[in-house]
């Protein structure tokens, strides 16, 4: 069986450059409407889209364009124009959700192959077995399935590709089909424009109305005076269990993040690919892959559904920013690259290149300098200034 296929999240034309740096195998993206990451808006047309297509290609990597809302019948036509101009397009797949979308495409772009999103929530294998009856080629099995499910759809998928997110956010609603943002802010999370009240602060509050007295909130309980994010998911984390998932059908790792930093692609994708080729090489990790997802998470890292009991990996401790401080523009001249200032860069500040492989070389004060165009010394660089280094980096992130 071919080794999986690592597949990263490209919410705009930077992070497509990013995660195919770091060894993404495939991509995939969305159009401003019509995909569940209507806010991103990375890509802006058609003609980005084609740009980005032919971009994964010469890195030697697949792309694929999300239409992935459950529509309403409002969004047929644009559905209909979008799915039409796919076919100039010619990406490697279209990842939908909707069965009438999914219908219009294998009557419209035939050529183009249909991967089933997670939205469809399949849980199972005859449901996998169904959907490739359709046309379908691959399938994203709902985050809700644990190991002993996903072995069985390993077994009996037929002919259908399976699909699995290793890694990224969950949410609390299954396979994502969530109405909390559509009730609260009229947003909804089903057409890509959810604003995520999962991770808002909330206070439990227990309120009593008694039968005489109709109306009237006769007793009131709350549970401590702060608020706190407790309909939050904890992150999903997989890397642990990716020779398992190759060995059990899974043809495709899925990352979640097409809203996430560059700086958060880099690494997380780093980290997976580096994980690939060291398993291919006898040579697998775990504790060195975990340690560098740490320094990415915001949330506690865990198996998700996937074991029988949710273990939990990493717990983030507070620390200061490790953000992106600089970004290689271009090729090198002579002996210089330009560079991107990212954040605030003080002539003597301490950084660590990001570089593919977990290669994480620190350079420290004087070991490298910043210029302008003439040639001068820059002690103090602003976000968006270009500026020329001599460090052989892609990306520089502040320790």
């Amino acid at each position: 069986m071919p080794d999986p296929e690592l597949l990263c999240p490209a919410g705009s034309p930077e992070k497509l450059h990013t995660a195919l740096v770091y060894g993404a195998d495939a991509v995939y993206m969305g159009l401003p409407d019509l995909n569940l990451r209507a806010q991103s808006k990375g890509f802006r047309g058609f003609r980005e889209i084609q740009e980005a297509v032919a971009r994964a290609r010469e890195y030697g990597a697949k792309a694929y364009v999300c239409l992935n809302i459950l529509a309403r019948e409002k969004h047929l036509l644009s559905a209909e124009k979008n799915l039409e101009k796919m076919g100039d397009i010619g990406p490697d797949g279209l990842i939908i959700a909707d069965p009438g979308i999914l219908g219009m495409a294998r009557e419209i772009c035939p050529q183009i192959p249909v991967h089933l999103s997670t939205q469809a929530n399949t849980s199972n294998s005859a449901a996998v077995r169904f959907w490739g009856s359709l046309g379908v080629k691959r399938v994203n099995l709902a985050r809700e399935m644990g190991l002993r499910d996903i072995r069985q759809c390993g077994r009996n998928r037929g002919d259908v590709e399976l699909e699995v997110f290793v890694h990224g956010a969950m949410c609390m609603a299954l396979s994502g089909r969530c109405l909390l943002s559509a009730h609260l802010n009229e947003r909804s999370a089903n057409l890509g424009l959810c604003t995520h009240p999962c991770r808002f602060d909330y206070r439990p509050r227990l309120i009593l109305e008694e039968g005489k007295r109709p109306g009237r909130d006769t007793w009131i309980v709350e549970e401590g005076e702060d608020f706190s994010r407790i309909l939050a998911a904890e992150d999903l984390c997989l890397i642990k269990y990716l020779s398992w998932l190759g060995k059990n059908g899974v043809s495709a790792l899925k990352i979640e993040g097409r809203m996430k930093s560059v700086a958060y692609l880099a690494q997380v994708t780093d980290v997976y690919k580096t994980a690939l080729t060291d398993l291919k090489e006898k040579n697998f990790r775990p504790q060195l892959y975990l340690s560098e997802l740490e320094k990415t998470a915001t949330r506690p890292l865990s198996s998700g559904f996937f074991l029988p009991r949710a273990k939990t990996f990493i717990k983030p401790r507070p620390r200061e920013s490790r953000g992106i401080l600089a970004r290689i523009t271009g090729e090198r001249s002579g002996d210089s690259r330009p560079v991107q200032i990212k954040a605030r860069w003080e002539k003597g500040m301490q950084a660590e290149l990001l570089l593919p492989g977990l290669n994480r070389p620190r350079l420290k004060a004087g070991e490298y300098g910043l210029e302008d165009e003439a040639g001068q010394e820059v002690k103090t660089a602003h976000p968006g200034r270009i500026c020329f280094s001599a460090a052989n980096t892609r990306i520089l992130s502040r320790e």
